[in-house]
């Protein structure tokens, strides 16, 4: 499972670099002025300048995707749970989301924004804890149909 993680992880933290960068060019294309929007104006005010902001939040979205991608694992755990497993990935993602997304200012940062964070996570999770619930239902239905009619189902 560890060697799972690792390369998960290794997978993740060039996709989370990969959306940081994206997720600012497709608002910089919305905002359609020419300008490119790299990081939040706030962050590069506090960091003293946009390329410090740049180098700092390349490295976090380095971090933050090798984190995300190496909880992909977590749905790995064939004797936990489908709850189980929603709910650890769930502490794990938003544990490494919010610090996150607090700290490049990502999201507004007061208790509203927070509150707003989490909500969000929380309507994402219970979709997909459901559409999982769904998908295993089905497929126990199916190997009970073909227990019973005794023929065998994939």
């Amino acid at each position: 499972m560890k060697k799972k993680f690792v390369n998960f992880a290794l997978l993740g933290a060039p996709i989370g670099l990969s959306i940081t960068y994206l997720i600012p060019l497709f608002i910089s294309f919305f905002i359609g002025d020419g300008n490119f929007y790299p990081v939040v104006p706030a962050l590069a005010e506090a960091l003293g300048g946009e390329l410090n902001a740049v180098a700092v939040q390349a490295v976090v979205s380095l971090v933050y995707g090798a984190v995300f991608g190496g909880s992909t694992a977590i749905w790995l755990i064939e004797d936990w749970s489908i709850l189980k497993q929603t709910a650890v990935h769930f502490v794990v993602v938003v544990g490494a989301t919010l610090p996150v997304a607090y700290l490049m200012r990502w999201m507004h940062r007061s208790v509203f924004g927070v509150l707003s964070y989490i909500g969000i996570f929380v309507v994402i999770y219970a979709v997909i804890w459901l559409a999982q619930y769904a998908a295993t239902r089905k497929k126990v239905d199916d190997l009970n149909k073909g227990l019973k009619s005794g023929t065998k189902t994939n």
